[in-house]
């Protein structure tokens, strides 16, 4: 597989290489697809914690009465 890098990619690289913290371009592009892989992970993740909250306060408000909106505003701003 041959990539290509845009000027500002790879303006980047150079910077990282610059800073002496990198060996090798290519160290440089392995972190940056480790850290996507883990970004990847982490947003499924919290994706998937969302949609379950989603769907115990779904099945919460099956088993609650409904709250008239104007009523329960009021008591909110009672207690402010």
């Amino acid at each position: 597989m041959s990539i290509s890098l845009n000027p500002d990619q790879e303006r980047l690289i150079e910077a990282k290489l610059q800073s002496g913290k990198y060996r090798s371009a290519e160290e440089v592009i392995e972190l940056a697809f480790r850290l996507l892989d883990e970004y990847d992970r982490a947003d499924a993740e919290w994706v998937e914690e969302v949609r379950e909250k989603i769907d115990a306060a779904m099945i919460a408000s099956t088993h609650t009465p409904p709250i008239d909106g104007e009523a329960f505003v009021n008591q909110i701003l009672e207690r402010f």
